[in-house]
């Protein structure tokens, strides 16, 4: 593994039924590196990132995780996945649970903080995401925008060495979208190492480092967020990007 690679992918393959969806897929993310995947609907993309922390198992090739082979049947992969925060289109919180609650449960369980220092862990990370105010609201009482950033805080609350974003913002209203890319943006600026799965070419544009593109599978493009907006050298990308930047 390359010294200054925390993620790194080599021709991985995954395949659901006779559906190829991840072609022999190489990647390298730096530590502290921003990545925005991107790509038309079904070229892999949340395949892509659920493989990287083991939500789904890829059937040939290799991912390394800060040293950590995931496919290596000695690998802890609850150990392995605390320590990769993940954040999903749907938040997935627990709704019979107040918020604080639902940020400090796993920290107890699996990281097995004392109830006060969990609870003190959740506070913070709540003012970090401006919902101070909503420890003892349940996810029922907020808004999309607002149980996005609380999924947000209670993977930040497992102290992760990289963040996994699996489209957080389609399933918002749009003007609740931008509240989460807000918190996204911080934590990029934070040097926090993520990967993006997102349409929000604004927010690439901005945040991102690099730019992977994918089509049918396959990573088509891996350039500079600039080179990538400049001048996409795939045909498949010119015509993506045309149209999202035309909304």
């Amino acid at each position: 593994m390359s010294a200054a690679a925390m993620i790194e992918l080599d021709a991985v393959d995954k395949w659901y039924g006779q559906n190829h969806v991840l072609k022999s897929v190489d990647l390298r993310i730096a530590r502290g590196e921003v990545v925005v995947v991107c790509g038309p609907s079904g070229s892999g993309k949340s395949t892509l990132i659920k493989c990287i922390n083991a939500l789904e198992r890829c059937e040939r090739g290799r991912i390394v995780i800060d040293g950590v082979s995931v496919g290596d049947p000695n690998t802890d992969l609850p150990k392995l996945r605390a320590r990769i925060g993940m954040v999903f289109q749907h938040f997935e919180l627990y709704p019979h649970m107040h918020v604080l609650d639902n940020i400090s449960l796993a920290q107890r369980h699996v990281l097995k903080r004392p109830r006060a220092e969990a609870e003190a862990r959740a506070t913070a990370l709540l003012a970090r995401v401006g919902l101070a105010d909503k420890a003892r609201a349940y996810p029922s009482e907020l808004s999309g925008g607002q149980q996005q950033r609380v999924a947000i805080a209670r993977a930040l609350a497992m102290d992760p060495i990289a963040m996994l974003f699996d489209e957080p913002t389609s399933a918002l209203d749009p003007e609740m979208i931008s509240e989460v890319l807000d918190v996204m943006t911080s934590l990029a600026r934070d040097g926090m190492t993520m990967v993006v799965v997102t349409h929000e070419m604004g927010f690439a544009r901005a945040v991102a480092d690099r730019v992977v593109f994918m089509h049918e599978g396959e990573i088509l493009e891996a350039r500079p967020t600039a080179d990538f907006f400049r001048a996409p050298q795939s045909e498949r990308a010119r015509v993506f990007l045309s149209k999202v930047l035309a909304h």
